[in-house]
């Protein structure tokens, strides 16, 4: 069975039964038999379908937000993610028409040379459980506005949010060949990817993960996008606003329990700032409530599962003993235990230990201070993963500048934490491969395809 145990209390949340190889197969099948007529459409009909979908999941939003804080653990004050989700749908539907249009590149008497943008046929979006509607719709949207269908596998975590989703998207008018919310076990993924059954796979999760899925479609040259881990910095400079930076820097490593693709996991600091940097951070977080996030007061649910949380413990628990300094204090969490996790601030950290070099995922940061632009640069560069890094000065130039030399997919100025999709969203290093939103997402979603015509 695929299960949800509640991060609220240990129960069951949800199960669903995975559908077998060969209900899985048929399910593959009648997607593929869906391209022809799906794709006939015009991408302003299939915009219109998709966007219909989305208002209908903004209209359930009500039983959505406590069914988040049922399966992962975020406190309903912050009411679901509708806000994103439409904005990511709308900016890549609003685009859709310019992105996907044809390249001209004669049309005489003579000859006719174009390029087409054509759907890759079936894809498979593997979604993750932080933000799983936002996650999920980055690519829903424009695979489907392209002209492609859709099997969606959610996390184990959160698999109401597929059914929501097909719930929505069906009552729209999507027909149900189209887009399909599948259980999936692991196994059956692997096999139905190693069998050429997709045109494109992109996957959301963990490293671990983003490898399993290329070594199931090694050979079989299937494009995969691929979001895998981060463990992304931010760099306060001399010039920085502090209050700003530590107000936003401190929410970018702390909402969501810490739990999120391109959370800030470790800060370094101009070394005049530090202590007066620290000192915010801590009074910040301090004033933090953790608890049942169904109550409205919470403002730090649980984490997804105890095993995350009890990850994140280890890795403070290691640093703690190799010398870093705690700075938050336990007397004020007492919910502290399984799921629920405190929030925890370290300094005299080092590169050695696992909390500034392995992903945590979860509500505890590192910060350090540094002498100058060069020695941050340094330690930004100085991780497995690249996805965003967050720069805090008032020189735009200066910022651009230091985003030159990091190696990492987004470099955000005096702001964190944030997906703009006119944006693409990619990593570098073991962060993974490929791009989402924007333009480029849309040409990730299909395939080049040119003519040449010489005319009578």
């Amino acid at each position: 069975m695929i299960r949800c145990i509640s991060p609220i209390d240990g129960s069951v949340y949800a199960e669903r039964s995975p559908l077998s190889a060969d209900a899985a197969h048929a399910a593959v099948t009648s997607a593929k038999e869906a391209v022809s007529a799906w794709s006939a459409l015009t991408v302003k009909e299939r915009a219109v379908l998709v966007m219909a979908g989305v208002e209908n999941i903004g209209k359930m939003n009500e039983e959505i937000v406590p069914e988040l804080a049922h399966q992962m653990g975020r406190p309903i004050r912050y009411g679901g993610e509708f806000g994103g989700f439409k904005e990511r749908a709308t900016y890549m539907a609003q685009i859709a028409q310019d992105a996907l249009a044809n390249i001209k590149i004669e049309d005489s008497g003579k000859f006719r040379r174009i390029i087409k943008r054509v759907p890759h046929g079936v894809v498979l979006v593997v979604a993750p459980w932080n933000y799983p509607y936002m996650t999920a719709i980055n690519t829903v949207a424009p695979a489907l506005i392209a002209g492609n269908t859709v099997l969606l596998k959610h996390a184990s975590q959160t698999p109401l949010v597929g059914e929501r989703m097909a719930q929505a998207f069906y009552a729209a008018g999507v027909p149900e060949d189209v887009f399909q919310n599948v259980f999936l076990d692991h196994q059956t993924t692997t096999d139905l990817i190693a069998a050429k059954s997709f045109g494109y796979v992109n996957f959301t999760g963990s490293v671990g993960g983003g490898r399993t899925i290329e070594q199931a479609a090694a050979g079989t040259f299937t494009g995969v996008g691929l979001e895998l881990g981060g463990k992304d910095p931010g760099y306060v400079c001399d010039d920085a606003d502090i209050d700003a930076a530590a107000e936003t820097l401190i929410d970018g490593a702390m909402f969501n329990s810490g739990q999120c693709c391109c959370g800030i996991e470790r800060i370094y600091v101009a070394e005049q700032h530090f202590d007066a940097f620290v000192a915010k951070a801590v009074s910040i977080v301090s004033s933090y409530k953790l608890g049942n996030p169904l109550d409205p007061e919470t403002t730090l649910g649980p984490m997804a599962q105890v095993r995350f949380a009890d990850d994140v413990r280890a890795q403070t628990a290691e640093a703690i003993a190799a010398g870093a300094t705690a700075h938050i204090d336990p007397a004020l969490f007492p919910q502290d235990g399984g799921a629920y996790l405190m929030p925890q601030i370290l300094t005299e950290v080092t590169h050695d230990m696992r909390v500034m070099r392995e992903e945590s995922f979860g509500p505890v940061v590192g910060i350090m201070p540094v002498k100058d632009d060069a020695e941050a640069v340094a330690l930004m560069n100085d991780s497995a993963f690249g996805l965003t890094a967050s720069i805090w000065t008032s020189d735009s130039a200066r910022a651009e500048r230091i985003g030159d030399q990091i190696e990492t997919g987004t470099v955000f100025q005096n702001r964190a934490d944030y997906l703009d999709p006119a944006l693409c969203w990619t990593g570098c290093k073991d962060t993974g491969r490929g791009g989402g939103l924007s333009v480029i997402g849309y040409h990730n979603l299909t395939r080049p395809k040119s003519y040449h015509l010489k005319k009578a």
